[in-house]
């Protein structure tokens, strides 16, 4: 009796023992080296642009910035040059739970919210901080962000500065009239079709891959990107012409899951939050210090540099405003108006 008692007595001693450890592991495992309660973290962050991109450059910042600041406890992976596909396909991951993060611009959330589609129409911005007031200081653009939450999973967490669009072309643009005519290559986007059609030249689509060559060939007369996409694609080389037109201003969202952020602790969201927000300042500075140095470098390879009145580019392309408006509905108006009273 008495030896099956001190078995009895051994064995509970050995439980609680056990069970102590237990309870020191879990709470080691769960405070992080900065001594918060939060476990470990990875994020996946997708995205079309390559590694010597500026949004590249951006994201890698984030993700050192998180890393650092969380001492390694949460960290994100970077999975450029479309890997995980293009951007329709990465929005459509961050949906169903499977990415984290990815960039889109504004106009794409059109897909699923008509009214994002204004935002991607030619002159309807004057520049980036025109651009910024309309998303987080109008009703426009705060409806729309609480609409992309509660409807469709995404979140927009910060907005960056991401090139604006020029038009290069194998004669001198100096006004509207200059336009009429020219073979001006375009992407298979209506809105950017309209820039081409409205101000008088022949939109001509075709795969990018295919413009240099067309351009060398004058088989096109023109195209339009950004100045960074001039640079890097070399079209300064078969384009004597760069002509201001400022048409689009592109900006690139940083949009996390709302599935992942109702994952993180209010800690964990404070600290991306605050990560966003350097990277957002960080990729704007990149691709604006990057534009002013790019017009001096095409001006060194013999490109002229024509500074059009835009405010007939502006009138010409606003006709083509009302069918997108249309299409929007009801409420169309009232967000023209808002854009406009924050210019």
């Amino acid at each position: 009796m008495k030896k099956m008692l001190k078995v009895m007595v051994l064995g509970v001693g050995m439980l609680l023992a056990a069970c102590g450890g237990e309870n020191t592991s879990t709470q080691e495992n769960e405070t992080s080296p900065s001594g918060s309660a939060d476990a470990e973290i990875n994020l996946k962050f997708g995205m079309v642009a390559g590694t010597q991109s500026n949004e590249y450059k951006a994201a890698q910042f984030l993700a050192d910035y998180v890393k650092e600041q969380s001492e390694g406890s949460f960290t994100i992976d970077l999975f450029p040059d479309a890997q995980l596909g293009d951007d329709r396909a990465m929005l459509d991951q961050l949906q169903d739970g499977t990415l984290d993060v990815t960039f889109s611009e504004t106009g794409r959330f059109g897909i699923w919210v008509p009214k994002a589609t204004i935002l991607g129409l030619p002159y309807i911005v004057e520049d980036y901080d025109h651009l910024h007031r309309v998303i987080y200081d109008t009703e426009y653009g705060q409806n729309l962000h609480e609409e992309l939450i509660n409807d469709f999973n995404l979140r927009v967490v910060g907005t960056a500065y991401n090139g604006t669009r020029q038009t290069t072309t194998n004669k001198e643009i100096n006004s509207l009239d200059d336009m009429k005519g020219l073979k001006l290559r375009v992407p298979e986007a209506q809105t950017l079709l309209d820039y081409a059609s409205y101000t008088g030249a022949a939109p001509t689509p075709m795969a990018f891959t295919e413009v240099y060559l067309a351009l060398q060939t004058n088989a096109v007369d023109g195209q339009e990107n950004p100045l960074s996409t001039i640079e890097t694609t070399k079209f300064y080389e078969v384009q004597d012409y760069l002509a201001m037109t400022n048409h689009v201003v592109n900006d690139a969202n940083y949009v996390v899951s709302e599935s992942t952020w109702e994952s993180l602790s209010a800690e964990q969201q404070e600290l991306l939050t605050e990560a966003i927000e350097e990277a957002v300042a960080y990729h704007t500075d990149l691709f604006e210090t990057e534009e002013a140095e790019l017009v001096a470098y095409f001006e060194e390879q013999g490109v002229t540099i024509t500074y059009p009145d835009l405010d007939e580019f502006r009138n010409a392309v606003s006709e083509a405003y009302p069918k997108y408006l249309e299409e929007i509905g009801e409420g169309a108006e009232e967000y023209m108006e808002q854009i406009e009273n924050v210019r």
